[in-house]
């Protein structure tokens, strides 16, 4: 791969990672195919792909920067004194982001080899596709759709952690997990969609970190400065696509997004049965 293909690649996947981390597509999919069809023909890797997730991070503290605060505050606030009883929702909210986070970090350690290697086989990834298609569509036609993230308790937190860590597998989707589950727990849309923002983040970053600590002098196929580049442009074009995904999901609900992952998955099924694209890089 030359330098200046390494830098277009690059760009093209920040691009795709920005559009596509908050729906409930997968961007680590997208990010898979997108490498069969680029000129290198290279997966981009998980490495790559948890580093440049940093940008879009970036991108939800910026955009819920207020709600991450008050959260913060009343947390630490919670061991200094007393509190009204709003501060008390908000420090309850910080414990259940971390509790929620806890079932990707362990998932994500015990199988980090095959996270890494055997999942990223795009059958895998295709039949992810279709499958949690299927039933983010059943959820968002059942779920009742009536509480906010007030309701948020202990129970419900466990399982949105649980459903986050479903995302490890390329195709499932971070955003679109969390939400399925949101759903057929009760929670609005928007709800659901606002608490997978705030659950991602800390996962995400310490993936990110991790990645980027282990990689380093690396980098994946691209190296450091076109994966710095794919990481700025995931964070600009991440922050419009949290202020367009919120304002969607508010008044026309998952169904695009539904017929869109499965629609993906057929196509990618058929590019593999007929020999167009190899199943691993």
């Amino acid at each position: 791969m030359t330098p200046a293909m390494a830098w277009l690649e690059a760009a093209i996947l920040g691009i795709i990672q920005g559009l596509t981390e908050f729906l409930p597509v997968s961007s680590s999919a997208h990010l898979r195919i997108a490498g069969a069809f680029l000129p290198s023909h290279t997966d981009p890797g998980a490495a790559f792909t948890a580093i440049i997730q940093i940008g879009t991070e970036a991108a939800v503290l910026l955009y819920f920067r207020k709600d991450i605060w008050r959260i913060a505050t009343a947390w630490l606030g919670q061991f200094t004194g007393r509190q009204n009883h709003a501060a008390r929702d908000n420090a309850r909210l910080g414990w259940l982001v971390i509790v929620g986070t806890l079932p990707i970090v362990v998932l994500g350690l015990l199988f980090k080899d095959a996270i890494e290697t055997s999942l990223r086989n795009l059958w895998f990834t295709a039949f992810s596709l279709i499958g949690f298609g299927i039933l983010l569509g059943i959820a968002d036609v059942v779920g009742r759709r009536r509480w906010g993230i007030d309701r948020l308790r202990w129970g419900s937190g466990i399982v949105f952690g649980f459903a986050q860590a479903m995302a490890l597998l390329p195709g499932v989707s971070r955003s679109g997990g969390t939400i399925t589950a949101g759903l057929f727990m009760g929670f609005t849309r928007e709800a659901a969609a606002r608490y997978s923002f705030l659950l991602a983040i800390p996962a995400v970053l310490a993936s990110g970190l991790y990645q980027l600590h282990k990689t380093w002098g690396q980098f994946g196929p691209y190296g450091p400065g076109p994966t710095l580049l794919a990481t700025i442009i995931s964070f600009v074009v991440g922050y419009a696509s949290i202020v367009g995904f919120l304002k969607l999901v508010s008044t026309r609900g998952y169904m695009a997004f539904v017929v869109y992952r499965l629609m993906l998955g057929g196509t990618l099924i058929y590019l593999l049965s007929q020999g167009y694209i190899t199943a691993t890089a």
